[in-house]
């Protein structure tokens, strides 16, 4: 192996990379250069246990709602695996993120990360809060905190300012 060699950073992209657009030359003068534009990306959101929330979070989010099922053929190939922050819906995320890392997950499908649905108000307990940085270890987390307005039904309201990172990842920050 040369040493000699200088090496940059990797650079890892997540998601489809668009072609830029070519523009057409009009009379009087080479066009403008188009603006960057970057196209929001579908994710199918798909529950590791009953209950999870993912139909509230496709609601408010976007993106569509594989309850527990894997996305099907004309569903987004993209898998954001939605849990619960109490002790069960924790222990259903790490092997529900093996099924990617072996292989065993239908073939297509990526998974981009793993969002926390908090069960109650206020911090996690100590030992929750172990099992969350562990899972934080292995892949990407995206927490959404307590919407007491999403226990009533009213997903009207924007996203919690909390889940700022999953809006952006959604395409839903404003």
């Amino acid at each position: 192996m040369r040493t000699d060699m200088r090496q940059g950073p990797e650079i890892w992209l997540r998601g489809p990379v668009a072609a830029p657009e070519q523009a057409v030359p009009g009379p009087g003068g080479p066009p403008d250069p188009a603006p960057a534009r970057a196209s929001a990306r579908a994710f199918s959101w798909v529950g590791t246990h009953g209950g999870a929330g993912v139909s509230t979070l496709a609601a408010v989010y976007g993106g569509h709602d594989s309850g527990l099922a894997w996305p099907g053929p004309g569903a987004p190939q993209s898998v954001l695996l939605v849990a619960r922050t109490h002790a069960a819906g924790l222990d259903s995320v790490l092997p529900a993120v093996e099924l990617f890392r072996s292989a065993e997950a239908p073939r297509g499908l990526d998974l981009d990360g793993v969002v926390l649905v908090a069960d109650a108000p206020g911090r996690l307990p100590r030992p929750l809060a172990q099992r969350v940085r562990l899972i934080e270890s292995v892949i990407d987390v995206y927490r959404v905190p307590w919407v007491p307005d999403w226990r009533l039904g009213d997903l009207s309201g924007r996203p919690p300012r909390e889940s700022e990172p999953l809006a952006r990842l959604t395409g839903t920050a404003r």
